[in-house]
């Protein structure tokens, strides 16, 4: 089956025609969100009965039904084109390329509010925190990394807690590496993306990080926000985190993409980045 021209078609979704059905997905994510076949059916307004049939493969349903099922379970994009390949339909929402004419209107407001956020660091990521884009407030910061972990597909949590990464630049590393791992944990619980978890037992393993946020100090589990702090030869520089992604998008790609900027803590480390990334 060919997919939508100008939409991508990913190698594990062929895999899935193949090898999945799609009473299988339903079931899978049900079970991920904690739900029992009646609460899934009470929140879908079908019959306990026809869920039932749906995923043991009893009947075929509609992709309109799909869907439905899909939403209700809060399923990402990706995984609901995933649904419908399983059951033979064509995948609804697109994945284009950023690089496509028609995904220009998403480049430019990447683009501005990197821009507008300098001289202070911002990223943009995606899904498996594969760096997309950067702004010129992140190079001083790239210079301590090894490059063979800057070669594409740089990923930003590898880049950030391997050894050989900005690992040993940060003051506060079992803090800030087991409220990354945490984070990283509730992606895959959300997304269910078997290379997040791989990524996950990754990281985990990379000396000095952190697991357990249970055992870190009082002081800083009764924090409001944890900084991030790093060594630098300038001085000690401080930043808080944002996290800001796309409100209703359709598009796999788009759905994808989680734009990071950081602020300085103080007004010291606001005065330095001033100093190391001048206007441009």
């Amino acid at each position: 089956m060919a997919a939508p021209q100008g939409w991508g078609y990913s190698r594990h979704m062929a895999i899935a025609i193949g090898a999945e059905r799609a009473g299988d997905v339903v079931r899978e994510w049900r079970r991920r969100r904690s739900l029992s076949q009646l609460q899934l059916a009470l929140r879908s307004a079908v019959s306990a009965r026809h869920l039932s049939f749906i995923e043991t493969g009893r009947t075929r349903p509609s992709r309109e039904m799909l869907l439905h099922l899909a939403d209700r379970l809060e399923m990402p994009l990706r995984e609901r084109n995933r649904l419908l390949l399983a059951a033979g339909f064509a995948p609804v929402f697109g994945e284009r390329t950023l690089e496509r004419p028609e995904m220009t209107p998403v480049r430019d407001a990447i683009e501005r509010f990197l821009a507008a956020h300098e001289p202070y660091p911002a990223s943009v990521h995606d899904s498996r925190w594969n760096l997309v884009a950067a702004n010129r407030g992140l190079e001083p910061f790239l210079a301590a990394i090894a490059p063979e972990l800057l070669e594409p597909p740089a990923n930003v949590l590898r880049a950030t807690l391997h050894p050989d990464g900005l690992a040993p630049h940060i003051v506060n590393f079992a803090e800030w590496s087991a409220l990354t791992l945490r984070r990283l944990e509730r992606e895959v619980s959300i997304s269910g993306d078997p290379e997040l978890a791989a990524l996950y037992d990754e990281l985990a393993g990379y000396p000095g990080v952190s697991q357990d946020i249970e055992s870190l100090d009082a002081d800083v589990r009764g924090a409001i926000v944890v900084p991030l702090r790093l060594r630098h030869p300038d001085g000690e520089l401080t930043f808080l985190s944002t996290v800001t992604s796309f409100g209703t998008p359709l598009d796999v790609t788009v759905a994808d993409l989680v734009i990071e900027a950081f602020y300085p803590a103080d007004e010291q480390t606001g005065a330095r980045l001033r100093t190391l990334v001048p206007a441009g």
